[in-house]
């Protein structure tokens, strides 16, 4: 928990630190409704966001870990950057108990994993990375630069 209390103070909103559980629509309806929210990867399903939004998921085997901490503080300095570009954030910091992404992308410690609005990997990042690099990576998307394209 004190790792999420970590989170609060880097300047998520309290509803970001909720658990999706209290909410019975679907998780991109929720998600739509709050671009900037945190999701905790227990319980999503990848396939509700296909074509919708560009997950973005954090692993770590402790919230304390301090590569997961700095993500999250590089994540937190534009999170409109992150929203204008679809992303929704989910995180993962319990290896104790496996969430299906965990089973999935089968991270060793951290890792940052970045999924296209198609469903295939994007990224893969053992590392923190900043949020430039994360940014510019996305836009170099097919799906991104059409995205771009239409709105010219």
């Amino acid at each position: 928990m004190s790792g999420l209390l970590a989170l609060g103070i880097l300047g998520f909103s309290a509803p970001a630190l909720q658990a999706q559980d209290d909410d019975t629509r679907p998780l991109a309806e929720v998600w739509a409704e709050e671009p900037t929210r945190i999701f905790e990867a227990q319980g999503i399903n990848l396939n509700e966001f296909r074509f919708i939004a560009r997950p973005v998921i954090v692993f770590a085997d402790s919230p304390n870990d301090p590569n997961f901490r700095h993500q999250m503080e590089l994540l937190a300095e534009r999170p409109e950057d992150l929203a204008e570009r679809d992303v929704i954030l989910i995180t993962d910091t319990d290896p104790a108990n496996p969430s299906a992404l965990r089973l999935e992308l089968r991270p060793r410690g951290f890792m940052l994993v970045l999924i296209d609005k198609e469903g295939g990997v994007g990224l893969r990042k053992p590392q923190p990375w900043d949020l430039r690099e994360l940014t510019r990576s996305i836009d170099k998307f097919p799906l991104r630069q059409q995205e771009i394209e239409d709105r010219r």
